[in-house]
């Protein structure tokens, strides 16, 4: 029976013994060095951002369906006016998105009519922006939504007028040379610093009605709504990743 308890012992003890005696350098990787990248200050982007509108005072990142973008500038913040989406110049695919927004101080309406807009990922994903604060309406329409398909965890809105955050890790659908898709777009999000949405799988482009598919693309611009409701917007920067 001694022997036998030793036996025991021995074989749980060896590999702890093993791995003290391996040369740690030899789980060490030196092969990659990531690049520096300097993190903003005072709600500065960071050094590597691509920034699309930053205490601005123009669009130029910017266009209309149709030509130059309407939406008026005033006080380093840009504001839907009833003159139609906006989308960057340059596109995108996967990426790390800041956005900052507020809806309007006063109320005038409920449900989906409160701070209405959207930020559209690859001009066909939409995440849904609206005034959520003490406001009812469909969950996978509220604000943080993956518009009719997600529902955000939570609900983090902030009161009406004042200024709120997304910050959205985004994987752009793959597909193959016959167009058939192999990968679906995925979305992470927070909403003002809080988990909304956790690596969820987006079905296809967001539509008001019928079920979501795919089609497919390439990279596309990011897209901003407007719904008719005058949503500001401010500190945009994007990451390609």
């Amino acid at each position: 029976m001694r022997n036998l308890l030793i036996a025991v012992l021995s074989a749980l003890l060896l590999p702890l013994g093993s791995a003290f005696a391996q040369d740690p350098a030899l789980t060490e990787d030196w092969s990659f060095k990531p690049p520096v990248v300097t993190p903003g200050k005072n709600q500065k982007p960071p050094s590597d951002a691509i920034v699309l509108f930053y205490r601005g005072r123009d669009l130029a990142n910017w266009e209309g369906r149709e030509g130059d973008p309407q939406w008026k500038t005033r006080c380093r913040r840009m504001i839907v006016n009833g003159t139609g989406d906006i989308r960057t110049k340059e596109s995108f695919g996967d990426c790390q998105l800041h956005i900052e927004f507020r809806s309007p101080r006063r109320v005038e309406s409920e449900g989906q009519g409160r701070g209405n807009s959207g930020v559209y990922m690859q001009s066909l994903y939409e995440v849904q922006i609206l005034d959520s604060y003490e406001n009812e309406t469909y969950g996978n329409g509220q604000a943080g939504s993956v518009y009719k398909q997600a529902a955000p965890l939570v609900n983090s809105s902030r009161k009406p007028g004042k200024w709120q955050s997304y910050d959205i890790i985004y994987h752009a659908p793959k597909f193959d040379e016959a167009g058939n898709l192999t990968d679906p777009a995925t979305i992470t999000m927070f909403h003002n610093g809080v988990l909304i949405q956790d690596h969820f799988v987006i079905q296809g482009g967001t539509v008001y009605a019928g079920e979501p598919t795919y089609q497919a693309h390439g990279e596309l611009p990011l897209l901003l709504q407007d719904h008719g409701n005058p949503v500001q917007y401010r500190n945009i920067w994007i990451r390609r990743l």
